[in-house]
């Protein structure tokens, strides 16, 4: 009895610690934002000061603006060739098909500085211009995988009777992939975007290889910036993000919601 009771103790005491060290620096972040002091150890009002500063600032805003552009397409063209991808390994017997699932594993597990580098050495070989497009290059491949594997395990769930349901009752097979399996998979495709916008978002060590000087991504921009120290407006734009990724979520919440 006494030992069940330690457990207990020592479980809450475990998962208070967990999510103390997981939020309350996020909380200490947002309320830094909202500091009219210069000192983040000093409370010197509520102010939007440093949101203001935030929005004057037109290099960083144009680096988070290409991000968005960045994330918005390569998650889009991860998407759709990965929703095409799961659903070609799923209906379909062809050869090869073991080694495209490898290649596909291999990519997930592939350190990014290793991808990094093997892909600055391609745009070089082929003459490519590193910028925008190289970016969108090498966001959407290491984002593939994991739409493929999102899609892929909706898909395992989904009974196929209902496309020979739905070629029985007349529709052509198009028709039927349109009507029947797209929007069983819309939960799955959005999850799928919604992870790949993420990885996007958030890739630092291939953007670091593959971006030019005429495309400046948000992260590298930050990352130039607090070499030099934290500036509170570095602040600002993180508490942004985290709103711009809540949104996102209830979105996807809604989604689903709206879906069953």
């Amino acid at each position: 009895m006494k030992a069940s009771a330690a457990l207990r103790w020592f479980s809450r005491c475990y998962l208070t610690l967990i999510f103390t060290l997981l939020y309350v620096p996020i909380l200490v972040l947002i309320g830094i934002s909202f500091n009219d002091s210069r000192n983040p150890f000093v409370w010197g009002g509520f102010s939007l000061r440093w949101y203001d500063k935030l929005l004057s600032n037109g290099n960083l805003m144009e680096a988070a603006l290409n991000t968005l552009w960045l994330g918005v397409t390569a998650a889009t063209l991860a998407t759709l060739i990965g929703t095409l991808t799961a659903t070609a390994l799923y209906r379909y017997r062809f050869r090869g098909k073991p080694l495209l699932n490898g290649m596909l594993f291999t990519v997930m597990m592939m350190p990014d500085i290793v991808m990094a580098i093997a892909f600055l050495a391609l745009f070089i070989a082929l003459g490519i211009q590193l910028g925008y497009f190289s970016l969108l290059v090498s966001h959407a491949t290491f984002c593939l995988p994991f739409v493929v594997i999102t899609v892929y395990s909706r898909l395992t769930g989904i009974n196929p009777q209902l496309l020979e349901a739905a070629r029985d009752l007349g529709a052509s097979e198009a028709r039927a992939v349109w009507h029947v399996l797209v929007p069983a998979l819309m939960p799955a495709i959005a999850s799928g975007w919604l992870l790949s916008f993420t990885l996007s978002l958030d890739d630092v060590v291939i953007s670091t290889f593959v971006t030019g000087p005429t495309f400046e991504v948000l992260p590298l921009r930050i990352y130039s910036m607090v070499r030099l120290g934290l500036k509170p407006e570095v602040n600002a734009l993180a508490t942004l993000l985290l709103g711009l990724s809540l949104c996102l979520l209830l979105i996807s919440q809604l989604l689903l919601k709206e879906k069953k």
